[in-house]
């Protein structure tokens, strides 16, 4: 009986990580053949506008050339409507009467698998295997899961493989950040480019500050909308208050945070990229790093001048004898609308009438929070806080 194995998914675009899963699943689950489907219209959540369905086909067959048993499929780009895997399946079925079907997915589509439409009939359509990392917590979650669903008659199967830490979202940022080519298959990037994909032909510099926020907006993740615009706020007040450029103020907090929705690994990617050497503490907690990327974003896709870049580089550590602009990003970053805990209001009120003491303020909590997390600090973080106290 040959064995399909069906992975589906909205490849925009696709990605090492997808392509390395589906060469493992092949040899892991013994496929004849695997279907690599792109979807053409998700019923659970929003597509990206950045490709066309032409464009993902073209650019997942690309990915896939080479890989032994693997096709692209583009069954669900010609179908209308919602792309339903029922549908799909059915559709499979039909032209393969004969062939055990094998439906792959990820974790969090397999947790979330009882809401889907028809999982009765899916499970009598096919097998379910499951790409896990095989980490305890997550592992305990998959069986009692596969329990469940195997009491309902299914056929499950968990495969621990080796994950690419990437999704198509972050990947969609690295593109605009200039250093995506490591995580794509040959071929794909140039693809991307010379169509202009995913914004990756836009010219982001100059930009007016409707224009910037919008940009700006569409990198970061929902929920840290709120607080940048904040802080964007807060900076241009302190700036008018002080005496700074009131624009560079708010271009300085706009971008403060333009990197933060990419973990750490690929903040290390970015940073290699744009040919940054790192010290020790940074290669050790790269978690820290987004200030620091985000003023290489800001220098080299936005064009922003040297005192927003020292700006949004310092935001976060602090630095001995920093600039006014330094202090009232630093300090807006604290202190912004949005922010809550205890203290904040003495900080906020203090950032209104002396901007000094307000920084070391926010410098002495950074270390009390980070001394009670039992972490290290930043050098960067003792060395202002030792220069405003000699001061």
């Amino acid at each position: 009986m040959e064995r399909i194995g069906i992975y589906g998914g909205t490849y925009s675009p696709p990605h090492v990580g997808h392509l390395r899963a589906a060469e493992y699943a092949i040899e892991a689950l013994k496929l004849d053949r695997l279907l690599l489907i792109p979807t053409g219209v998700s019923p659970h959540k929003e597509m990206s506008a950045g490709a066309s369905s032409a464009d993902r086909l073209e650019m997942l067959r690309l990915s896939a050339a080479g890989i032994e048993k693997a096709e692209v499929s583009d069954i669900e780009i010609r179908r209308s409507g919602s792309s339903y895997t029922v549908d799909t399946l059915r559709q499979l079925k039909s032209g393969h009467p004969g062939a055990e079907l094998v439906l792959l997915m990820g974790t969090d589509m397999f947790l979330s698998f009882l809401t889907w439409r028809e999982t009765e009939t899916i499970l009598k359509l096919a097998a379910l295997a499951v790409f896990c990392r095989g980490e305890r917590g997550e592992k305990a979650k998959l069986e009692r899961q596969k329990l469940e669903l195997e009491a309902m008659g299914a056929k499950v199967e968990l495969v621990e493989n080796p994950v690419t830490a990437i999704s198509s979202t972050a990947l969609r940022r690295m593109l605009v950040f200039g250093c995506a080519d490591s995580f794509l298959m040959p071929g794909v990037g140039d693809y991307i480019r010379e169509r202009g994909l995913y914004g990756t032909g836009k010219n982001r510099k100059n930009l007016s500050m409707e224009e910037l926020e919008a940009e700006v907006v569409a990198l970061l993740n929902p929920n840290r909308v709120a607080h940048v615009l904040g802080c964007r706020d807060c900076a241009v007040e302190l700036a008018r208050l002080y005496g700074e450029n009131e624009t560079d103020a708010a271009r300085a907090g706009l971008l403060h945070d333009i990197t933060k929705a990419i973990d750490g690994p690929l903040q290390l990617t970015l940073c290699a990229e744009y040919g940054i050497v790192l010290d020790t503490f940074s290669r050790r907690f790269p978690k820290t790093l987004h200030a620091l990327t985000g003023s290489l974003v800001a220098r080299r896709i936005f064009g922003e001048n040297e005192n927003v870049v020292s700006a949004i580089c310092h935001h976060t550590t602090g630095r001995a004898d920093m600039t006014l602009l330094e202090k009232i990003i630093y300090i807006a970053d604290y202190v912004e609308r949005n922010r809550d805990f205890p203290g904040v209001e003495e900080m906020r009120a203090l950032a209104y009438t002396d901007l000094d003491a307000a920084v070391l303020m926010g410098l002495q909590s950074a270390v009390a929070h980070v001394k009670r997390q039992g972490q290290e600090l930043a050098p960067a973080t003792l060395e202002a806080l030792a220069f405003l106290q000699n001061r």
